[in-house]
């Protein structure tokens, strides 16, 4: 949310410096939950049911390169990050 605050998403798409970093930590996201996942299973789909979506985003962006939504991206930091920040401060 940091990496964006007070751009639009026309610098976003120009900016590929920005969505290289982004997706960076899109990936540490999702990793992150994928080994959580594996010390506490099940406990993770109570807090954050999404979880398993955001691990698939990480999949895309680390091995789907040629198919990475620049959209998606910027909607996920926009309006599904700070929803994710709040799960995950109550964990």
């Amino acid at each position: 949310m940091e990496f964006t605050e007070g751009k639009s998403y026309e610098e976003f798409q120009e900016d590929r410096i920005l969505q290289l970093a982004i997706e960076r930590e899109f990936e540490i996201i999702g990793e992150a939950l994928f080994r959580l996942e594996k010390v506490e299973p099940g406990k993770l789909a109570d807090k954050i049911p999404e979880y398993r979506k955001i691990i698939d985003f990480r999949n895309i962006l680390a091995h789907g390169y040629d198919i990475i939504d620049i959209a998606a991206m910027w909607d996920f930091v926009q309006n599904r990050v700070p929803e994710l920040l709040e799960k995950v401060q109550n964990y």
